[in-house]
Order: C-alpha cells, then sequence, then structure tokens
C-alpha cells in the first residue's frame, strides 16, 4: 500500500529513490540495480531504523526524495508549509502503519512522530542529509 503525500503525489514511478538503476553483468537479463552510495555516487543511502513510541523528529527536509517502509510499528507525518514568515501545517498529518511506504519529495518540510515503537526501511536518493527548517511552526 502507498500513502499519498499532501499536495504533492509522490510514487515509485516519480520517485527519484526509483532512477539510476543499471543491469549487473552478472545477473539474469532484466535485472536492474541501483547499488548504495556511496560505492555508487548515483547510489542511495539506505538505514534500517529503530524509533522509542513517543519519539518526535522536529520539522526538517532532506536534499534527496526518500522513502520509508513501516516494517513495524505506527507513525504520522505532518507536512508544512512557508507561510508568513512561520510554518503551518499542509493538509491532516499522514499516518503509516506496518507494511506501508511513504514517499517524500525532496526539500519537502515535515516532522516524523513515532506513535508505536517503530523498524523501518528508509531509502533516500544519494548522500543522507537532514536539514532543520529555518522558520518555526505557528501557534
Amino acid at each position: 500500500m502507498s500513502a499519498g503525500i499532501a499536495s504533492e503525489d509522490v510514487t515509485s514511478a516519480t520517485s527519484g529513490v526509483w532512477s539510476n538503476h543499471v543491469p549487473d553483468p552478472e545477473a539474469p537479463e532484466g535485472f536492474l540495480v541501483r547499488t548504495t552510495y556511496p560505492t555508487n555516487p548515483n547510489g542511495v543511502e539506505v538505514m534500517l531504523e529503530r524509533w522509542d513510541a513517543g519519539t518526535e523528529e522536529p520539522p526538517h527536509f532532506h536534499s534527496g526524495d526518500d522513502m520509508t517502509i513501516v516494517v513495524e510499528g505506527k507513525m504520522a507525518v505532518q507536512f508544512y508549509r512557508k507561510e508568513a514568515g512561520s510554518l503551518v501545517p499542509d493538509g491532516e498529518a499522514l499516518i503509516l502503519g506496518k507494511g506501508n511506504v511513504g514517499y517524500i519529495r525532496a526539500r519537502r518540510i515535515h516532522d516524523a512522530r513515532y506513535i508505536d515503537a517503530c523498524q523501518l526501511v528508509y531509502v533516500h536518493d544519494g548522500a543522507f542529509e537532514f536539514h532543520l527548517a529555518e522558520v518555526q511552526v505557528a501557534g
């Protein structure tokens, strides 16, 4: 199941995570692979993450598209837009549970709240970067 992303839907067809695949000369024809960064400068960075229930990440963004697969647990992602020098929520929070996949476009400001203890597979297009949002949430 793929989760929509507020006003800007990102899917496996449109996310940078699924680009730059190449054939492996030692594998059967029809197999394409995208290896990991930094071995492959056009690769992805992959992390297996564990988050305690109640943990929160502040509003931030990443330099590349990302994909999160929830292996266990439940989390919420709130997207934001800048308005009058503040961050305001952009739509309802996106809830991801076990088996859900969420995509986030590069530079899209969001936070994350881990409702239950979570185990995630996180894939980032290129080298991972974490940037705090430069403005505060309104209210």
